[in-house]
């Protein structure tokens, strides 16, 4: 019988050697010290090998489980190598169609023919809200069922049109592997036609200011990491939307001059535009405090995104989006009471019962102007006036976290 001191103890020799085997089990040990397993057996009237790996990364417990496993095969007239070599190959197999896989293969033969911002976009999408849920999984064994569930994941955030964006492109993938012959259904086609009615969704919001003091002081009490706890001051001092926030990148920055200028990605009624928004000088110190943490390349690619709150995995990817709201949640507010969006509402609703113009708010929130001029939207518009009511708003924030007397929001 083996024992790990036997084991640990077997010395290398000139030439390689075996310790006495134990039930086929054997430990060869080579002059260059590497202690291999192997098992010993007949089948077919023929002596074979087969290999465990080495000690001490395969244990003699592991040894003896495997070398026990090959036995029950032999027991049965099946040769264990011949096992080992079929796992393999349907292993493989399972590889190469799983449905991660087949994105791979699509994306290089047939979405390559899009533009690259058409390109980032699909797989962006594929990699947040498709693959983590099914992309291991075989894509001939994919059923519609496990589509609904994934496609209903992406509409309990409220965006409607990206589920419909994923089960078009989720069915070109299918579609892609049924004329390469890796698949023979597409189980998107029982679910096209579907239409839903999106109800129209208030993102919960504090507008009373004592709720405010008390989520304030909650914020800068909260005990996450510096990048959560950072990106919840500025989602309230700055008020853009959450996706903004958490993609914000270094080279928007400019912290001299009190300024972070970024194109908008989002707008339910508009093109994208440019934008500017004046930082506070509290906003300020938040970001040269996480600066040093966040604001130096590590990456070899000369264009890779810098970003302020990168994701805890990659730095290639921004801070998670459900981030912020899990802290809030943390925090003991309910999805009823406070949402990462509802800073927004917060703030439009506070800004405008204090006396700062419509417009300039909206403009903050980076809407654009409605009517025909609309189109004309200037990134500089209110800016000056703007500049001032964040760092009121700022302060505001701040009398209301001490619940200290409240600032005046306007100047005289």
């Amino acid at each position: 019988m083996f024992t790990d001191t036997q084991i640990r103890n077997a010395k290398p020799k000139a030439k390689p050697y075996k310790l006495p085997r134990e039930r086929g089990l054997i430990l060869l040990i080579n002059p260059n010290g590497a202690k291999w397993w192997r098992f010993a057996y007949r089948f077919a009237g023929r002596e074979q090998l087969l290999s465990f790996g080495t000690y001490p990364e395969v244990p003699l417990s592991l040894a003896r489980e495997r070398r026990d496993d090959a036995r029950r095969q032999l027991a049965v007239g099946v040769n264990p190598s011949d096992a080992r070599k079929e796992a393999r190959r349907v292993s493989a197999t399972a590889t190469l169609s799983a449905f991660a896989a087949v994105v791979e293969r699509w994306k290089a033969d047939e979405l390559s023919g899009g533009t690259a911002d058409y390109q980032k976009r699909v797989m962006r999408m594929l990699e947040r809200d498709v693959l983590p849920h099914i992309g291991q999984r075989p894509i001939a064994d994919i059923k519609p069922r496990e589509l609904i569930a994934v496609f209903d994941r992406i509409r309990e955030r409220g965006v409607e049109e990206t589920a419909r964006r994923a089960r078009t492109v989720v069915g070109q993938v299918f579609r892609y592997a049924i004329r390469r012959g890796i698949a023979e259904l597409d189980p998107t086609q029982p679910l096209r036609g579907e239409r839903r009615v999106k109800p129209v969704k208030h993102f919960a919001a504090f507008t009373d200011p004592a709720d405010v003091a008390r989520l304030m002081q909650a914020i800068y009490g909260y005990r996450g990491t510096i990048e959560v706890r950072a990106a919840l001051k500025l989602s309230a001092l700055l008020f853009q939307r959450p996706g903004e926030i958490r993609q914000m990148q270094w080279n928007e920055l400019d912290l001299d001059a009190a300024q972070w200028r970024y194109v908008v990605s989002k707008s339910r009624r508009h093109t994208s535009h440019s934008h500017i928004v004046p930082l506070p000088a509290q906003a300020v110190e938040i970001l040269r405090e996480l600066q040093p943490l966040t604001g130096q390349a590590v990456s070899l690619r000369p264009d890779a995104p810098l970003y302020v709150f990168p994701s805890t995995k990659t730095r290639m990817r921004p801070m998670s989006n459900n981030a912020v709201r899990t802290a809030l949640r943390n925090m003991g507010f309910t999805n009823d009471e406070m949402t990462a969006h509802g800073f927004r509402a917060t703030a439009r609703s506070l800004l405008a019962e204090l006396g700062w113009k419509t417009d300039a708010i909206e403009r903050q929130l980076s809407h654009k102007a409605a009517g025909p001029l609309g189109a004309a939207y200037d990134r500089a518009a209110y800016l000056d006036e703007r500049k001032a009511m964040m760092q009121a708003w700022a302060d505001y924030l701040d009398a209301l976290r001490r619940r200290t007397s409240v600032v005046p929001l306007r100047a005289a």
